[in-house]
């Protein structure tokens, strides 16, 4: 990555408090699992998140040794309830931690902006080479006090100062159209993951290319996937590979993440690598 940097990959969100349907809680949030991808692939990384100090200290601990971590103190830890996968899924927000404050000061080849619930700044200090996006958290919203959570349409005023590369869901298309629209003519390289169906390539010099989730023979839970293919993506394209390749990369990690069950199946680069040559490629 960047040697001069003192992180490679830095996530800024919420890290979640997860209650599943049978009532484990478990760490969630983009900022939590895109983080532990990208030290899976032997990056130096930084979750900046906010929350009960103490509570996200003990829910993140079986990830020390491959996590940084700062927090920003908070009456609350964000807490989700989960049900369903996919397109079905449906989330309550139980809790909530409030706007990461001020702006960050970073020193990171790898700035990833990790929003769940309207969090992430729009500045930033310090030296971020690469930034990416998954503006998931920009378009949610839920009723006063809590409840379950639905899309709206982005808020100019939550845009980034700045943003190289967008992952977003192909649900999510509507409500960051404006926000797609701007960084495209900015030069940013956006993808749209689509679930096993193709993911959306839209390169910075236009047009669209369509690259296949690999099939595996395997399926497990879905939690984190597509936070898995965002770091995988952002990592590919920091490193140079066409947007093509870096997908083929991503779309491997997360169809990797799919087949197995929870962190554990969060892989290193050899194994993404063998799926990617194994037969992920591009359909037009």
């Amino acid at each position: 990555m960047s040697p001069g940097a003192r992180f490679d990959y830095t996530t800024v969100g919420h890290v979640t408090i997860d209650v599943l349907p049978d009532g484990t809680r478990r760490p969630g949030g983009t900022a939590f699992y895109s983080a532990l991808q990208a030290s899976r692939l032997g990056l130096r990384a930084l979750v900046l998140t906010r929350g009960v100090v103490p509570e996200i200290e003990r829910l993140l601990e079986p990830y020390r040794t491959e996590l940084e971590l700062e927090i920003q103190p908070a009456e609350q830890t964000t807490t989700l309830r989960t049900s369903g996968s996919g397109a079905t899924r449906r989330q309550h927000l139980l809790a909530w931690a409030g706007p990461v404050e001020g702006a960050p000061s970073l020193d990171t080849s790898i700035l990833h902006l990790a929003p769940v619930a309207r969090e992430s700044p729009r500045r930033w200090r310090g030296e971020a080479r690469f930034v990416g996006l998954t503006p998931q958290g920009l378009v949610r919203e839920w009723p006063a006090g809590g409840g379950e959570i639905s899309l709206a349409a982005a808020d100019p005023a939550a845009f980034p100062q700045r943003c190289d590369a967008l992952v977003l869901s192909e649900v999510e298309q509507v409500s960051c159209a404006e926000l797609v629209s701007q960084s495209r003519r900015a030069g940013a390289v956006v993808a749209v993951t689509a679930g096993h169906r193709p993911t959306a390539v839209h390169p910075p010099g236009g047009g669209t290319l369509h690259v296949p989730t690999p099939a595996t023979g395997e399926t497990g839970d879905d939690i984190g996937a597509g936070d898995v293919f965002a770091a995988a993506f952002f990592i590919a394209l920091r490193e140079g590979q066409p947007a093509p390749d870096a997908a083929a990369f991503a779309a491997a990690a997360a169809a990797l993440r799919i087949a197995g069950s929870g962190t554990s199946a969060i892989v290193g680069r050899s194994a993404i690598e063998a799926l990617v040559h194994a037969g992920a490629g591009l359909t037009s």
